[in-house]
């Protein structure tokens, strides 16, 4: 009985994590495409910035002074040496994220986002030679193919934002990846992961986005009509992003990475038609036919996934980096629900 309801709290808590995941990330998404668009502050180095400052804000005051988790002390050595890394990849994943939303409109991005299943599995097994079914390798065709029709079809396409979507395909797998085994192999909270991350990901970019945008920000701050009104709107998505930071660490600790990609493929349709309600940016039928293609080869990649998971498989034998400590173990962190 009792495993039977935590059983069902576990999927109640998975499918939570995920709906309120999609929801931030559609806020954020359509509110930094306002940003770029209807207030003119063409800055995504800016914006990025603003976000992991409000991130290092909002993770600062849930454990120093709301407590809602006991900070989990890291040695230096373990920041530098793990948590830096994966801060630098999530910094470049926020940042590809915005400067293709500065080029190309948001049903765009969005589908191309949708090839991260692909480079997830390409990832593991480059780099992790992790082997994958037959059948994983089949389900990733339609999601190309879709991407390839979609991309030859955008209205308004544009091959700097396009780049910038793919390539933060890559960075999204390698920091999902990552942020997996940080916070299941080492009990790394999804607000800690914030807690540490925020402060390197805005220490990495604060120096180029002061060069290669500081005077131009200056110069709207004294040219924008309404600048106050605009810097709330700026500054709120910084308060969102943090929402969504902790809800992303929280979805992969609640769930797996490949569970996390597949969900973020269909929040694209959510995405796409919020878009299009406020942008009305031009959709052609072989875009569309090329955006649903994508889904429908996500969705198929996600029932591939689930069957292979119902398989008894034999468990592989553990790294020795797993049994390296990450959090010193004199710190007390029980609960990392």
């Amino acid at each position: 009985m009792e495993e039977s309801v935590l059983s069902q709290w576990t999927v109640i808590r998975s499918i939570f994590a995920i709906v309120q995941w999609w929801g931030f990330n559609v806020a954020v998404i359509i509110m930094n495409k306002w940003i770029f668009q209807k207030l003119d502050f063409k800055f995504p180095l800016t914006v990025s910035c603003v976000h992991f400052i409000s991130s290092a804000i909002g993770a600062y005051l849930a454990i120093k002074v709301l407590k809602l988790k006991p900070l989990i002390v890291v040695e230096p050595a373990d920041r530098w040496r793990r948590i830096f890394p994966m801060s630098f990849v999530f910094c470049v994943n926020i940042v590809l994220g915005n400067v293709s939303l500065r080029y190309i409109p948001v049903s765009f991005m969005q589908t191309i986002k949708s090839f991260t299943p692909a480079t997830t599995v390409i990832l593991q097994w480059l780099v992790w030679r992790k082997n994958f079914d037959w059948r994983i390798w089949t389900s990733l065709i339609p999601i190309v193919g879709g991407i390839l029709l979609t991309s030859v079809t955008e209205l308004s396409f544009n091959m700097f934002g396009f780049c910038a979507a793919l390539f933060g395909c890559l960075a999204t797998s390698t920091k999902t990846i990552l942020a997996e085994s940080l916070l299941h192999g080492y009990k790394f909270d999804s607000i800690n992961t914030v807690f540490y991350m925020a402060p390197f990901a805005t220490m990495i970019l604060a120096l180029p986005a002061l060069l290669f945008e500081g005077a131009c920000v200056v110069e709207w701050l004294y040219t924008f009509p309404s600048v106050v009104p605009s810097m709330f709107i700026i500054f709120g998505s910084g308060v969102l992003a943090f929402c969504l930071n902790f809800s992303i660490f929280y979805v992969i600790h609640s769930t797996t990475a490949v569970t996390f990609n597949v969900a973020g493929n269909l929040e694209v349709a959510v995405a796409v038609t919020c878009s299009w309600l406020i942008f009305r940016n031009p959709i052609s039928a072989m875009n569309a036919l090329g955006c649903g293609v994508t889904l429908v080869g996500c969705t198929f990649y996600g029932y591939v996934r689930h069957i292979l998971s119902q398989q008894p498989q034999e468990i592989p034998p553990k790294n020795k980096s797993e049994f390296v400590p990450l959090v010193n173990e004199k710190v007390e962190d029980k609960d990392n629900d």
